[in-house]
């Protein structure tokens, strides 16, 4: 499909766009804090501009405690002081709108804040009372109840339940968090949450934006009863959501297809498509399929080809299963290689260490040409565009990952991929705090992050930065590109191949040696040194052909 009018207007325009996914506290700081703000993102909205994406996503900027960095929502209505207030979102918005920019808001519907007025009410009232139904409080098992209601456990470590002291001092009910326990999952069983979401929802679309993120898509709904799990702590040993008891009930289904229908009455009234994108985690491809059906989601993260290993074999098989089944539902494929919960894509790359950040870099710079020839969107998380690594090495002191603290160990912690970006200087704060060379940023930067910098970035041709920006415009202005199918070559081993529409090949060498190329000529663009001809190792290409690829021996 050929990109037809401005990035605002384009009809279907969520179907192959690339969002940036803004990670707020750690993007650009306006008041010397050490925070980022949504004056920071206006200010860097520019940067995005000529990098060339299509929408932005926003990680939660509403009223929080900050347990787990704003996804324990206390107001869902309004904008924490941390980050600005509402004015300055509508400021925001306005300006994204000038420059084409759609805005999709993160929302957390599977859980809240402890300190939300409505658990706040829950723990002050009588167990059995309504407002306590609002979420999932249970009697405990054993002796006096001093048992957690079943074995679950918490995604982020120890058990999913929380016991209550009552009002007259005694202790009381548990209830469910399965995230941290300042995180009290919503009860959805329970129609008031329906209609709550509801009217937020509604809040946020009056504002004028594009669309929602939706946090833990395939939550919300627990099995009715609440049974125990034949494997409790497999949720927090994979850190992902594989309870099947907690995620991924059929219920769930219903919430996206009245979320769907308010989208549309919004996009009935002037013609802009409104998108919900799901972060889902299921097992398989088609159970993936089953969210992005007409009258759900339009779509959901696929994070298969994150995870999947640095062969070729490895990614033929998780793009062939989303284009079969997901493409197969009507929707378009949603590739990711990053986002904030995971390991920046230049060190995942780059494991064992042994085989050392210059390999990783080039694997990362493969995979983003790769991805951004995928039919369908993609959305990169921010610093990638960069080749950030992952800061591996900061000290306990300043960890604030609640799996940290809940565990009492760094596997899988998060605060490495969110560390501030740096955008110019020798030092920290690396132009992140605007006007305030003196501030700390939230989290300590390290020195090397002085040559990741915006600034030598825009100015070094052969930066990650380029080539992501020149993959964009490319992507932007052929019509081989985006939405639509793809045709396998064949190829030697560790080498993959696919034509994108009239003849743009896109190829990958797994391997370290160079091979023969798919096709005769120069490269279009390509994530290394790529001569006529030859593919070397751990590079990805984008040639034009004339309809005759030759199959390299």
């Amino acid at each position: 499909m050929q990109r037809q009018g401005d990035g605002l207007n384009r009809q279907h325009w969520w179907r192959d766009a690339v969002i940036y996914q803004v990670y707020v506290r750690s993007f650009l700081d306006s008041t010397g804090d050490g925070v980022g703000d949504l004056a920071g993102v206006r200010a860097g909205l520019p940067y995005l501009k000529k990098l060339g994406v299509d929408g932005i996503w926003l990680s939660p900027f509403y009223p929080s405690p900050q347990h787990d960095h704003g996804y324990d929502v206390a107001d869902y209505c309004d904008v924490d002081p941390l980050f600005g207030d509402l004015a300055e979102f509508d400021l925001l918005v306005a300006t994204a709108r000038r420059l084409g920019i759609k805005v999709l808001l993160d929302i957390v519907p599977n859980h809240c804040s402890s300190e939300h007025p409505w658990f706040e009410e829950a723990l002050a009232a009588e167990p059995g009372s309504a407002v306590r139904a609002r979420f999932h409080f249970a009697d405990g098992r054993g002796p006096d109840g001093a048992e957690p209601p079943n074995n679950w456990h918490s995604m982020f470590g120890g058990p999913a339940w929380s016991r209550v002291t009552e009002a007259d001092g005694r202790p009381g009910q548990w209830y469910l968090h399965m995230f941290a326990p300042e995180q009290p999952d919503w009860n959805w069983r329970n129609p008031e949450i329906a209609a709550e979401f509801d009217r937020i929802l509604r809040f946020w679309l009056d504002r004028g934006i594009d669309g929602f993120r939706i946090d833990v898509a395939a939550g919300l709904y627990k099995h009715p009863e609440l049974p125990d799990s034949d494997d409790p702590e497999a949720d927090a040993r994979t850190r992902d959501s594989v309870n099947p008891l907690a995620w991924n009930q059929p219920e769930v289904h219903d919430v996206w297809r009245r979320w769907r229908s308010i989208c549309e009455e919004y996009t009935a009234r002037d013609g802009r498509e409104r998108l919900l994108v799901g972060e889902v985690s299921v097992p398989t491809a088609r159970e993936h399929a089953q969210y992005v059906r007409s009258d759900e989601l339009h779509q959901a993260f696929f994070f298969d080809l994150l995870s999947a290993p640095w062969e070729a074999d490895a990614f033929r098989k998780v793009i062939s299963e989303a284009m079969q089944d997901i493409a197969g539902t009507g929707s378009t494929v949603t590739w990711v290689l990053n986002n904030h919960d995971q390991v920046r894509t230049v060190t995942r790359y780059g494991e064992p260490a042994t085989e050392g950040s210059g390999l990783g870099a080039a694997r990362a710079r493969a995979a983003a040409l790769l991805m951004l020839a995928l039919p369908g969107a993609a959305y990169i998380y921010q610093g990638e565009e960069l080749g950030l690594p992952e800061v591996v090495d900061l000290p306990d002191h300043v960890l604030t990952d609640p799996i940290f603290h809940r565990t009492g160990s760094r596997a899988r912690i998060r605060d490495g991929c969110r560390v501030p970006l740096p955008w110019s200087g020798q030092a920290s704060p690396f132009g992140f705090t605007s006007g305030v060379e003196s501030a700390k940023p939230w989290l300590p930067q390290p020195e090397y992050f002085a040559e990741y910098a915006t600034d030598r970035a825009l100015a070094d041709t052969r930066s990650f930065w380029h080539l992501y920006r020149d993959g964009l415009q490319l992507r932007d202005a052929l019509p081989q590109l985006g939405e639509g199918t793809l045709r396998w070559l064949e190829t030697p081993p560790g080498v993959l191949a696919f034509v994108r529409g009239d003849g743009l090949v896109c190829a990958v060498n797994f391997g370290t040696a160079t091979v023969p190329a798919p096709v005769s000529g120069s490269p279009l663009l390509s994530s290394g040194p790529c001569p006529a001809g030859v593919l070397p190792g751990s590079t990805a290409a984008w040639w034009m052909s004339d309809g005759t690829e030759s199959t390299p021996a």
